[in-house]
């Protein structure tokens, strides 16, 4: 009977975060503020309502349930061309930053916070190191910054993770052994980390790929995807290299796959789900950081005022903030000298684009979660630093998340990056290219269609020739051509609603079933995407 009623409780907790994620995130996106910083801030102020229930923050919870789903969607969407375009800078970024982040921390705890010394401050170094850039991206995405910047702050999250984690493990030994390993053994041990992590992603990406070729059922592979990302991390951990990487090799692998392995009713299935599961899963770890201050206060111990508290959380998210830019400016100025020698055709990272990289290293639940897996005693004794550091990681996390978040994108207009929506060159290029081809193998199969089919294949030749001019950049396009190809699909959507009109009408009568109502209603919601105009 316990059990039952433990049930029920955990069933209550679950019901309430899935309803405070929905309703502050359409807070979030009515106020066109990034549903993360909402979220945060939400459980901040209802962590102290009475009676609210008290949500602890598993760390395990975080890494072994939370973060392959969410990694595994990060590297999915992901392109590798330009991943591997700007892997120098993001190798500054997910390794340099790292290590001189930890090193900065380290020597200011040292100096400046008598409550810390240099190993305390190393280790909360390595736990400050990871940033969260999903704050940051929805923000970059929304005012159309450059997609080099974007590319450049996610493929960053993907690997620094890694990178802090190791760091985490150094700490970890300083403060157990009293000494950091030699600079061989470090070495080795990333190269292992690395190289291991890489490797068993891939091949289970290897795997997997052979495998979907005899499988073409939605259910299945929506199961197999959610598979896929917590056996690369488990195996990956197993074998004492990177999990992390492991899930960011199997989701780049897949995804570049993908569009060869799924079939279009597939893929549509696939991708939803994974959206809005992504979505959830992102929306529950902001909120329960946001919930976690209860805990992070009760643990505090040395007889800190709030004021001294507040005092060193400002101090430190100030000094990570400073450590980030004056690393980013040197770092993407080498990296530029660096990628004129592959890339000669490639444009230099601006001083404005460098800034803007810089101010987006916002921290978030794996730094959370790193803090929370220090142990309480080490060697026996009691870490009574450990309950500082978790209070100082939550403190950066708000000032970040919240100050860098808010401020994003006045400081991205302020420095002219916001730029247009619309369709970008390269997009453009591959839709032109693809229809001429598909206008070309009309115009083959008009030459050699029997009696009678001329005139289909010349209806779809025409719509072709209208889309093509409605994304044709030549300056001597025909612009009826893109007014009768807008006029077109305002009609065809018209249609479509007509269609929809007259499925519901048979429904509500009951000359048809629902489930003959689902079957054309998802034929027309297809079509009425194909067709839907560009705002």
């Amino acid at each position: 009977m316990e059990s039952v009623v433990s049930l029920h409780a955990v069933e209550r907790v679950g019901l309430l975060l899935l309803l405070m994620v929905a309703g502050f995130a359409v807070m979030a996106h009515r106020l066109k503020v990034p549903y993360p910083i909402v979220l945060v801030l939400a459980g901040l102020v209802l962590s102290f309502v009475p009676h609210m229930p008290k949500i602890p923050l598993d760390p395990n919870l975080v890494f072994v349930i939370f973060l392959p789903p969410l990694l595994y969607s990060a590297a999915w969407t992901v392109s590798w061309r330009d991943f591997r375009k700007n892997l120098l800078i993001i190798s500054f970024l997910a390794i340099g930053l790292v290590g001189f982040t930890v090193w900065g921390v380290a020597e200011f705890s040292d100096h400046f916070i008598t409550a810390l010394d240099w190993k305390a401050g190393f280790l909360l170094g390595a736990v400050l190191s990871t940033t969260d850039a999903i704050a940051a991206t929805s923000v970059a995405k929304t005012l159309g910054l450059p997609r080099r910047i974007v590319d450049i702050l996610e493929g960053e999250s993907l690997l620094n993770d890694a990178t802090g984690l190791l760091a985490l493990e150094v700490g970890l030994r300083l403060l157990e052994q009293g000494n950091l390993p030699s600079v061989e053994e470090g070495i080795f041990r990333l190269i292992y980390l690395i190289l291991g992590g890489l490797g068993i992603g891939l091949l289970i990406g290897f795997i997997v790929s052979k495998f979907e070729r005899f499988i073409d059922n939605g259910p299945i592979e929506l199961v197999l995807s959610l598979i896929i990302p917590y056996t690369a991390y488990l195996a990956g951990e197993e074998a004492k290299a990177s999990g992390v990487l492991a899930v960011v090799a199997a989701g780049l692998y897949l995804s570049r796959q993908s569009a060869r392995l799924f079939s279009p009713a597939v893929r549509i299935q696939v991708m939803g789900a994974w959206q809005a599961m992504t979505f959830v899963l992102n929306g529950i770890v902001f909120l329960l950081i946001g919930l976690q201050i209860p805990y992070v206060l009760a643990g505090i111990q040395g007889g800190f005022t709030r004021l001294t508290l507040v005092e060193y959380g400002a101090i430190f998210s100030g000094m990570l903030i400073v450590l980030r830019l004056v690393w980013v400016t040197p770092a993407i100025r080498f990296s530029n000298a660096m990628r004129k020698w592959r890339y000669p055709q490639e444009e230099d990272i601006t001083q404005r684009e460098s800034f803007v990289i810089g101010w987006t290293g916002m921290r978030g639940v794996i730094a959370l979660a790193a803090g929370l897996s220090i142990p309480e005693f080490i060697n026996g004794v009691e870490f009574r630093q450990r309950n500082l550091i978790v209070f100082l990681t939550y403190s950066v996390i708000l000032v970040t998340l919240v100050l860098q978040g808010l401020t994003l994108p006045s400081v991205i207009r302020a420095l002219g990056l916001a730029g247009e929506h619309g369709i970008e060159p390269e997009e453009r290029y591959a839709r032109e290219q693809a229809i001429r081809n598909a206008i070309a193998y009309l115009e083959d199969g008009k030459r050699q269609a029997a009696d009678g089919l001329e005139h289909a294949y010349e209806d779809l030749i025409d719509r072709y020739e209208h889309r093509l001019a409605e994304v044709s950049d030549e300056e001597d396009r025909e612009a009826s051509k893109a007014e009768v190809y807008h006029a077109l699909s305002r009609a065809a959507q018209a249609a479509v609603q007509v269609e929809r009109t007259t499925i519901i009408g048979l429904r509500d009568e009951g000359r048809i079933s629902d489930d003959v109502l689902r079957r054309l209603e998802r034929e027309l919601d297809l079509e009425e995407t194909r067709f839907e105009l560009k705002k």
